[in-house]
């Protein structure tokens, strides 16, 4: 089943855009393209920007207070390359494990390298969460009721709960268990923990304005009160590990919410593949950065070479 997998998230993803397409009709899809303008892209770049190093300065406070070396600029240039991988593979995270692997080689520890970089995406899950709680308390979706009730967060728990006893008898997990928990103890510090929590969400607020201008340039004239809530519950479905470049169960959804709160179903499919394209466009820079990797990376191998055959010519004299 691990096996499949990957090709059965793609096909369910799949299925999702079809029976959209089918439903709502290819207008809306098109609508989408058309809608995108350079006012929208420059805005989608420059909250790219923004969101960017506000995240890769999250993780910056992560890595550096479990020890580990990191600078703004590299954090930066691999958030970037990162995101764009993301969003053009069909995992949607393995932008994600490149640098997180990639971090800890560089910094002798790959195992503190992953696991800085699993709380720093889980602190932007966790305050995302929050945000989203406080904001359907107060405005809740119209025509949604999504709320969960105390039988479905019990179990949830209770899962989690399962899960972790039944890792503790495994002894790979169990190392793994212990690890993850002695430095999510490191990160409980003054001086850590409130800065990360307000990256966080300071990072969702830039997703929010992303999703306004997806709105606006879809053509829907509804409140910030009224979409406040139906983006904050995009953003979260949004982390399903089931779409094509995060395309998928987020049209769904917003498809749902712009119909049922009478906004139009076929707006909120618009919306969703115009906030898609302009997330990609966002995530371009980081083809800048791996194309100047990939060349340094040449260029490393041409002075290894030339180096290396220095080094025969001196042996072949000293014979």
């Amino acid at each position: 089943m691990k096996k499949f997998w990957p090709w059965l998230r793609l096909v369910l993803a799949l299925g999702i855009l079809v029976a959209l397409g089918v439903r709502l009709g290819t207008g809306a899809f098109l609508d989408g393209l058309r809608a995108i303008d350079a006012f929208s892209v420059a805005a989608a770049l420059a909250i790219g920007l923004v969101t960017t190093v506000l995240s890769a300065g999250r993780w910056v406070l992560v890595a550096r207070r479990l020890g580990l070396p990191l600078t703004l600029r590299a954090a930066v240039s691999d958030y970037y390359r990162a995101q764009l991988v993301n969003a053009v593979l069909p995992a949607g995270v393995l932008g994600d494990v490149h640098r997180a692997v990639n971090h800890g080689r560089e910094s002798g520890d790959v195992g503190r390298g992953v696991r800085a970089v699993f709380f720093e995406r889980m602190a932007g899950q966790v305050v995302l969460i929050g945000i989203g709680l406080a904001v359907l308390l107060t405005h809740p979706a119209p025509g949604l009721d999504l709320a969960p009730d105390g039988t479905t967060v019990a179990l949830v728990l209770a899962g989690l709960a399962l899960a972790a006893v039944v890792g503790w008898q495994v002894g790979p997990v169990r190392r793994v268990l212990v690890n993850t928990l002695a430095d999510g103890i490191r990160l409980l510090s003054l001086r850590t923990w409130p800065a990360v929590i307000g990256l966080s969400a300071a990072t969702v607020a830039g997703y929010v304005a992303m999703f306004l201008v997806a709105a606006r340039a879809a053509g829907s004239d509804a409140t910030i009160a009224q979409l406040a809530p139906v983006v904050v519950l995009a953003l979260l479905i949004m982390a399903i590990p089931v779409n094509i470049g995060g395309f998928g169960p987020r049209e769904a959804f917003l498809a749902v919410a712009f119909g049922a709160a009478g906004l139009g179903a076929a707006q909120g499919f618009t919306t969703g593949i115009v906030y898609g394209v302009l997330a990609l466009i966002a995530a371009l820079p980081g083809g800048v950065v791996l194309f100047l990797s990939r060349r340094r990376t040449e260029q490393v191998e041409v002075v290894a070479e030339r180096l290396g055959q220095a080094r025969e010519q001196e042996l072949a004299l000293a014979r």
